[in-house]
């Protein structure tokens, strides 16, 4: 530990303050924060200077950081920090590093008093130190944040353009104009229950793609030689790989190791279609590993399969019952409209290939910046890495 870093209680640092009720407040423009982030967007404010928001209760290493003005809800405390001691962002980064289970008060559900936190032990260095620090790892989250902000915006775009040629079906006819704008002729189909182009039939996702399933990964251990590949699961798909990933051998089957720009679909439980970006994998049982059928390119069975889970969604709030989980029957079963001739979902592939690919590269650089970010965090506070 640096010579000037200066030990503190936490009480020193911060004011704990509680969260509240937001059911009252109407729609506006100011976050309503929760531990999963944010909940909904509310018209007044709790408190509008960088914070600290701790965990009350749950998962209590879910400490979040907020500069804008924001509202949080009463299982998330926020902070009223002294800036003459210590820079917010720090302060966030350094809290985040610690392990606060043990300090656990709860009997169920873990839960954290006041106390539990005042008492906890900081070690900082000077103020302008800590601003200095706070600058270089805010630098990487800016540009992690924009990333990612980028990637919304190209995924939104390609979604719009599958919707204009797929659902509303205004592809580029033979002219180059909108096939049903501009007068092409339709067909009710029965199965379908709606209008579609001559040339094309209702078929199900089978014709447009293969589903492969994961494995029972537990049953594929590496052995101490072999160089281990992680487990793609759930949290995964959501998270990417970290040092809690389980690990399988590498000598599985090809057909369920997962490369960058694969298209995953999470079959139990969590509904979900992505690009996968987050570097080589075994998968899941509870992962399908999506493949093209009959030559139909990616772009057009990854967006037909993601607007078919809103389909598989529905289902089950009709029933009023949670998806467990969708089976070979249930894709069997489902029914979307398909070109005759492929042609045009090959000309869609044309123009969502690149756009495609930039989401998988930019996710590749945030993952690579995160990795980054993390690895600088320890080194910085502790003082292995100086800062002039």
């Amino acid at each position: 530990m640096e010579k000037d870093m200066q030990s503190y209680r936490l009480s020193d640092l911060v004011k704990i303050k509680n969260g509240k009720d937001h059911k009252m407040l109407s729609n506006g423009k100011y976050p309503v924060l929760g531990s999963g982030g944010i909940m909904r967007y509310v018209d007044k404010f709790l408190y509008d200077k960088p914070s600290v928001l701790l965990p009350r209760k749950g998962t209590l290493d879910n400490i979040q950081y907020c500069d804008m003005p924001f509202w949080t809800v009463d299982t998330l405390y926020y902070t009223e920090v002294n800036t003459n001691l210590a820079n917010p962002y720090y302060l966030y980064r350094y809290l985040s590093l610690l392990d606060l289970s043990n300090l656990d008060s709860g009997t169920g559900v873990p839960s954290m008093t006041f106390d539990n936190y005042y008492g906890l032990k900081i070690f900082l260095p000077n103020i302008e130190k800590q601003t200095k620090i706070a600058q270089i790892l805010q630098t990487l989250d800016k540009k992690i944040t924009i990333n990612r902000q980028i990637n919304q915006n190209l995924e939104a775009m390609a979604k719009q353009l599958y919707d204009y040629w797929f659902v509303q079906f205004d592809f580029p006819n033979e002219e180059g104009k909108p096939y049903k704008s501009s007068g092409g002729e339709m067909l009710w189909n029965d199965k379908l229950k709606r209008n579609i182009p001559v040339g094309w039939h209702c078929g199900n996702l089978f014709e447009i793609a293969v589903f492969t399933n994961g494995l029972a990964c537990q049953k594929f251990r590496p052995k101490d030689d072999e160089v281990p590949l992680p487990v793609i699961k759930i949290r995964e798909m959501h998270d990417g790989i970290s040092v809690d990933t389980e690990e399988v051998t590498s000598n599985i089957p090809e057909s369920v190791k997962v490369y960058n720009g694969d298209v995953l679909f999470s079959w139990s439980a969590s509904l979900e279609v992505m690009l996968w970006a987050y570097g080589l994998g075994g998968l899941n049982q509870h992962i399908f590993k999506v493949t093209s059928a009959n030559d139909f390119p990616k772009s057009f069975y990854y967006f037909q399969l993601l607007d078919y889970v809103d389909v598989f969604k529905k289902m089950a709030e009709a029933r009023k019952t949670t998806m467990g989980h969708i089976t070979q029957d249930h894709l069997q079963q489902s029914t979307i409209a398909i070109p005759d001739n492929k042609d045009i979902a090959d000309k869609f592939e044309e123009l969502i290939s690149p756009i495609f690919k930039q989401i998988v590269k930019l996710q590749e650089e945030i993952s690579n910046l995160i990795k980054q970010r993390d690895e600088l965090l320890p080194l910085l506070m502790n003082g292995q890495i100086t800062i002039e």
